[in-house]
């Protein structure tokens, strides 16, 4: 295996960079999970670098029946369903709808908390939370605010913190919960961000936690490697947003609606589940992957084909795409 990867490492520089890291760390930490997992999860040296790096760039909160949890109605999945485990009275708002969660907010007073649950990014749609707004809201009806920054966290804000970053609330924002595997480099894992009296109690209550194994320390010194590129510079995020826009200016041009503001996530507006699903087909014949969404993944009547722009893109790779998206597009009466 080693043997096969050095034999692509002149390929792809990047993989290169991580091959080095893994094999670093692997060396350090070669116990692996020979030890308990209660011992690499907790102590070891690997894992909390980790941890600082993930802090300083940004689950389940335990709640009973005497609480109240405020959640957007798009919210991903994941977080509805962490929300169906607790106990708490169940308060849905409409999407981005700021009139919505206060009226949702006065129904809760009587609880004796409030937490206010939203996707920072919304990944069908690519659009960003109002975080100003909740965070006022949530400081007028007296509520704690949770965001998960799963399709925020490595590229929005000044340095990849995330939308809390982005949109200068950081410092308003009670917890963050997010993952190592989408742009911190494709791996594994994730971390929540909070007071400590809420950490120490997750760590004890939080069965995901207790009853999961540890990461292995190569996948965590990759990570913590990814953490350290964003914080030491803001080109990679820099680099994100000139990317972003160059497709969704060119797009619009050609006569496409994209969804959402500023976002990686591209969601190419189409409509018709049939239609999104041919013309993903055809741009597969011509090159680029991107994959059709229709029910019940999104709303009937609003599938599209959803592209994210990576960091890996160059300019020439988006031209490519908005051209076969042109050609595509034209086959099938999309733009003229």
């Amino acid at each position: 295996m080693i043997q096969k990867t050095q034999s692509f490492t002149h390929v792809i520089p990047v993989l290169h960079t991580l091959y080095s890291v893994v094999i670093k760390h692997y060396e350090e930490h070669h116990n692996g999970n020979y030890h308990t997992r209660f011992l690499i999860s907790k102590d070891s040296h690997c894992r909390a670098e980790l941890e600082e790096g993930a802090s300083r760039l940004a689950g389940k909160v335990l709640l009973g029946p005497d609480d109240a949890v405020l959640s957007d109605e798009l919210n991903h999945a994941s977080i509805i369903d962490g929300i169906r485990l607790c106990r708490a009275k169940r308060l849905r708002y409409k999407h981005m709808d700021l009139r919505d969660l206060e009226t949702k907010l006065k129904e809760a007073q009587s609880s004796r908390l409030r937490l206010v649950v939203t996707d920072g990014v919304f990944s069908m749609d690519g659009d960003v939370a109002p975080l100003s707004g909740i965070c006022d809201l949530a400081d007028q009806y007296g509520a704690l605010v949770f965001i998960d920054e799963c399709h925020a966290t490595g590229f929005l804000g000044a340095r990849g913190r995330g939308t809390d970053e982005l949109l200068g609330v950081m410092d308003r924002v009670h917890i963050v919960n997010s993952t190592l595997g989408k742009a911190l480099g494709g791996a594994a894992g994730g971390y929540t961000v909070g007071p400590k009296p809420l950490i120490d109690l997750l760590r004890q209550r939080s069965r995901p936690y207790l009853f999961s194994n540890s990461l292995p320390p190569p996948v965590v010194g990759c990570a913590l490697r990814a953490v350290e590129l964003l914080l030491a510079s803001n080109e990679i995020s820099q680099s994100m947003t000139a990317k972003t826009m160059r497709f969704r200016n060119k797009m619009a041009e050609a006569g496409f609606t994209i969804s959402g503001l500023a976002h990686p996530i591209c969601p190419v507006m189409l409509g018709d589940a049939r239609l999104a699903s041919l013309m993903s087909e055809d741009m597969l014949k011509l090159g680029i992957y991107v994959i059709g969404f229709s029910f019940p993944v999104v709303p009937k009547g609003k599938a599209r084909i959803r592209v994210q722009i990576s960091a890996a893109h160059t300019d020439q790779d988006i031209d490519q795409c908005v051209d076969a998206f042109i050609q595509t597009g034209r086959k099938h009466g999309v733009v003229s």
